[in-house]
Formats: C-alpha cells, sequence, structure tokens
C-alpha cells in the first residue's frame, strides 16, 4: 500500500510563513544592525537561505548566512561550519532547521556555539512537531502541527516543488 500523503503547506504558504518569521525575528532583534543565521543542511539550510532573503528586504538589516553540517549518527558533537564559529561573537545567531520534532538536531547546533560568547541565540523552525526527547523549543515557527510519533513530515524547498506533507 502506498504512503498516503497529505499536504500540509503549499508553496505560497511556505512563502507567507517564511515572510511572517521574518518580520518575526525582526521585531525581537530591532536594535540590531547586523544577524546571522545558522542553517542546517540540507533543508535548514534552505530555510536560512530564505529568511535572510526576506528579512534584508522587509527590515535592511544586515544578515550573514553560516551553513552548519552535522553527523546526527554520532554519540559525539561532529559539526562543520562554512564560516568559522569566533565570527558569531557578541552576535545574535538564529539556527534554523526545517522540522522540530525530537529537539536533537537542533541540540546539536546549539552545541556548535557552546564555546562562543554570542549576544543572543534564536531557533526557527518552519514546522514544530513537539515530540521532544531533548529540551529544545523554537523560538520563530512557521507552523505548529500535532501530529502521532508515527507520522512523518516531509518538507521540501526546492523552489519548483516547495511543499510540507504529513505521512
Amino acid at each position: 500500500m502506498p504512503d498516503k500523503k497529505i499536504l500540509i503547506l503549499d508553496k505560497k504558504q511556505i512563502r507567507q510563513k517564511i515572510t511572517r518569521m521574518s518580520y518575526q525575528i525582526w521585531e525581537d532583534n530591532l536594535e540590531e544592525s547586523e544577524l546571522i543565521i545558522a542553517g542546517i543542511i540540507d533543508s535548514g539550510y534552505t530555510l536560512a537561505k530564505r529568511l535572510q532573503k526576506e528579512l534584508q528586504r522587509v527590515s535592511g538589516i544586515k544578515v550573514t548566512l553560516m551553513k552548519i553540517s552535522l553527523d546526527k549518527d554520532s554519540s559525539h558533537l561532529k559539526a562543520d561550519t562554512d564560516i568559522p564559529v569566533e565570527n558569531c561573537t557578541n552576535k545574535v545567531v538564529i539556527l534554523a532547521d526545517d522540522v522540530l520534532n525530537s529537539g536533537r538536531t537542533l541540540a546539536y547546533g546549539l552545541g556548535v556555539f557552546l564555546n562562543t560568547p554570542l549576544k543572543k541565540l534564536r531557533t526557527a523552525v518552519l514546522v514544530n512537531r513537539s515530540h521532544r526527547k531533548f529540551p529544545i523549543s523554537a523560538d520563530f515557527t512557521g507552523l505548529d502541527l500535532a501530529t502521532i510519533i508515527k507520522e512523518h513530515v516531509d518538507v521540501i524547498l526546492d523552489g519548483d516543488e516547495d511543499a510540507v506533507y504529513l505521512r
């Protein structure tokens, strides 16, 4: 039997969510002249790029993009960034990912910044599923979605076929 997919967000709705999240991020950082958005690859980085573009459009604030790659299967934090983490010193960082489920990925992402003195660290997710195993919450959320643990959320952010499905 094929997986039944239910469309949760279409391309237009995703764009609206990102715009709203951008305004919320700006409101939370009105006094800042620069922000860093750190996206966890793959879809988290795509979300970060879109937030960066939209934030610059609505606010004019300088937004630096950082790419974080994580080894989620490791029992120790193994992460790489495309710019030095030290560049975030005394700055506001927004950590972005596509879906917040157990909190594990965001917890690893937060670990990247543990030894760096930041002005503020916030999290942004497109979909918040609320099945926490780790004490992680989203500061900026596109959609809070009540699901059962067996359901899976697929986020597709490729530009042409942007969509969020529940299966």
